[in-house]
């Protein structure tokens, strides 16, 4: 299989504009979340894909690989299908672009779904991690989903799901935004209309459900870190600084 990574980044954000270009201990964030994802070793190409001149020439100035978009788009999603659109490959990984801490295992996992998926049954690949304390369970910035005994996802949802009738028996799970694509997936997923579930929760993942794609989800204990904030920035300088320092 030909397996590439693609890097969705706009550099405008509601709640942090520009955060993509901010500094990151002497690089950009989205530089160090290029570098993180090349580092992996585990794709034949690795992209920055972006409607910004300004994170373009950032990654392309510094040996990287990016493709500026040609039409706007609502979702990292619609940006990479129309980037991969001409390319021969078989799965495309989107990574988010404000995840300079990008860790190389739970992508093994992602990868490991459709090597061993020889019945062709998935569409997408997810992740999550299990979700303990009440109040992140019930923060509807965290997205929990209820899934199959196959690890299949049933449901996407801000609110808390399963319904907690009986507390000891509700398991959660948070779903944590990095997709592994089948091209012809992405490519299907693109031209479907958005759907009421979509529109209601604002979840593009309800359109895959909608429509009967297979979503696999994957369970890893390692919480991607996020800059959605200055102060998620502050605390990603200090931990970048501390991870150098146990060199």
């Amino acid at each position: 299989m030909k397996i590439i990574a693609m890097i969705p980044a706009r550099f405008e954000a509601s709640r942090f504009p520009g955060k993509l270009m901010k500094d990151l201990v002497g690089k950009s964030v989205i530089l160090r979340t290029y570098e993180a994802t090349l580092n992996s070793n585990l794709f034949d190409e690795v992209y920055v894909v972006t409607d910004s001149d300004i994170i373009y020439n950032e990654i392309i100035s510094k040996g990287g690989k990016a493709i500026k978009s040609i039409n706007e788009h609502e979702s990292g999603s619609d940006r990479i299908a129309e980037a991969v659109a001409s390319m021969d490959i078989d799965i495309v990984v989107n990574v988010q672009g404000d995840e300079p801490f990008t860790q190389t295992e739970p992508l093994i996992k992602l990868l490991k779904v459709f090597k061993k998926d020889t019945l062709n049954e998935v569409d997408i690949a997810s992740l999550m991690i299990k979700l303990e304390d009440e109040d992140e369970i019930n923060n509807p910035n965290n997205v929990k989903v209820v899934i199959d005994d196959r690890n299949f996802a049933m449901y996407f949802s801000r609110a808390p799901i399963p319904y907690p009738r009986e507390k000891s028996l509700a398991t959660y799970f948070k779903h944590i935004g990095i997709y592994a694509f089948r091209k012809e997936a992405l490519m299907r997923f693109t031209k479907l209309p958005i759907n009421a579930l979509e529109a209601t929760e604002k979840l593009e993942n309800l359109r895959f459900l909608a429509n009967g794609m297979k979503v696999k989800m994957v369970e890893t204990g390692q919480l991607a870190i996020g800059i959605d904030t200055p102060e998620d920035l502050e605390k990603a300088i200090e931990l970048f600084n501390r991870n150098l320092k146990s060199y």
